[in-house]
């Protein structure tokens, strides 16, 4: 194998397994990929399996742009987990602001919105699912970057 193993990486990847209570987590760098999973509440070893040499294509997916606003004296560290105006994510995944890094935010701090309209896109399993505003107003903060892994039920963005 051309590619020393990191034991770090492995281990920080089965604490985000562990965590976050997935059946599977899979990751590739330069060469490598590593796929943990557990069965049966059982964790699996980890398999180890060199990567296909990447190949540089256009991609569906949206880069990531960082995007994070917040109202000025806004704290960056307030917990918005039990805050009825935070719209919050549907599942496990990647977040973006966008469509693609061509496009506007769908909405930005200051904008009104109205209730089932789009705020942003969630990427879980190569697929992005549209997340909609659970209630009419004004987005007063986003509390996340584009390309940021977010988890079920985290505060995405604030809407007053």
């Amino acid at each position: 194998m051309s590619n020393p193993i990191d034991i770090k990486v492995i281990s920080k990847l089965a604490e985000i397994l562990d965590k976050t209570n997935l059946s599977e987590l899979a990751y590739e760098d330069e060469g490598l990929k590593i796929k943990l999973s557990r069965q049966g509440g059982v964790p699996v070893p980890p398999v180890f399996t060199p990567a296909p040499a990447p190949v540089a294509t256009p991609s569906a997916a949206p880069v990531a742009v960082s995007a994070r606003v917040e109202e000025s004296g806004a704290s960056a560290d307030a917990d918005y987990t039990n805050n009825p105006n935070a719209v919050k994510s549907p599942m496990v995944g990647v977040v973006y602001l966008s469509s693609n890094p061509n496009t506007p935010n769908y909405v930005n701090v200051g904008d009104t919105v109205a209730q089932g309209d789009t705020v942003c896109l969630i990427e879980a399993m190569k697929t992005f699912n549209p997340v909609k505003a659970h209630k009419g107003g004004r987005v007063s903060k986003i509390l996340v970057e584009a390309g940021d892994p977010v988890e079920y039920g985290e505060p995405l963005i604030v809407i007053e």
